[in-house]
């Protein structure tokens, strides 16, 4: 007969794990003998050992005692089960882990990774950090508002970026954006601007320029986030509505009775 150390040496748990399997109802706890201590015979090993490889194998231990007592199919279509559980808990972990990853890396949780890649291009192609900064906000928001358009947005991203005029229009943005509100410096500035829209509206349509297509009141809690990161923006916004553009989230025409 063995002690409660022998049978946990023996098993390779520790005395506080057999203890704690009295405790759950999972190992039954024999009788104390004439000295007042509990014995263990070659079958309470056997058991343990069962019990500790379940659960070694993630099985929670509210099941181990279903399992220990289950026939072979149930054993079988139990442990499937847990399996299934346990291939989505990794799944979950990595998720985990690559959100962690991109934490560390000093990009948003709450960012895609093509979203991500979109700002590093233009920190790389030497856009204002200011911009790159309100559009990482502002992709935040439609991420969490629309995530299955993101693809098709970062589509037109990636294809505008491979246009010299596209990318002078954010450095010619950054320029205006340095600007006092009184420069005649902005106004030249803003003339540039609205006739890259224009351009880009008769080369390529109007649906092109604005593409956004989310509802009113998403578009001002936007650009309210915008311009609070960007008050010369509000300026700029007046230039560009005397030249025929209005909108920082969603651009568009001005209405000709404006």
């Amino acid at each position: 007969m063995l002690t409660i150390g022998e049978l946990a040496s023996y098993a390779g748990v520790t005395v506080r794990a057999v203890r704690h399997y009295h405790a759950r109802g999972l190992l039954p706890e024999p009788e104390r003998d004439a000295s007042g201590y509990r014995r263990y015979d070659a079958g309470a090993v056997v058991e343990l050992i069962r019990i500790r490889t379940l659960a070694e194998s993630g099985v929670p231990l509210a099941r181990v005692r279903e399992l220990l007592r289950a026939g072979e199919e149930e054993f079988a279509a139990a442990l499937a089960d847990i399996d299934r559980r346990l291939r989505e808990e990794i799944r979950q972990r990595r998720r985990h882990r690559e959100r962690l990853a991109r934490l560390a890396a000093g990009d948003s949780l709450a960012l895609p990774p093509e979203v991500v890649a979109y700002l590093d291009r233009l920190r790389a192609l030497g856009v204002d950090e200011r911009i790159v900064q309100a559009e990482h906000d502002g992709w935040i928001l439609l991420a969490a508002h629309s995530p299955g358009r993101v693809p098709e947005w970062m589509a037109r991203k990636r294809e505008q970026l491979g246009d010299p005029k596209f990318i002078d229009f954010f450095l010619t943005l950054g320029e205006a954006l340095a600007q006092p509100g009184d420069s005649p410096r902005l106004v030249e500035l803003a003339d540039r601007l609205a006739a890259y829209i224009t351009r880009l509206a008769a080369e390529k349509g109007e649906d092109y320029v604005d593409d956004l297509d989310v509802e009113p009141p998403f578009v001002r809690l936007m650009d309210s986030l915008a311009f609070d990161a960007l008050p010369p923006a509000r300026r700029l916004i007046e230039l560009l509505r005397r030249r025929g553009w209005d909108g920082w989230s969603k651009l568009g025409r001005v209405p000709p009775d404006r």
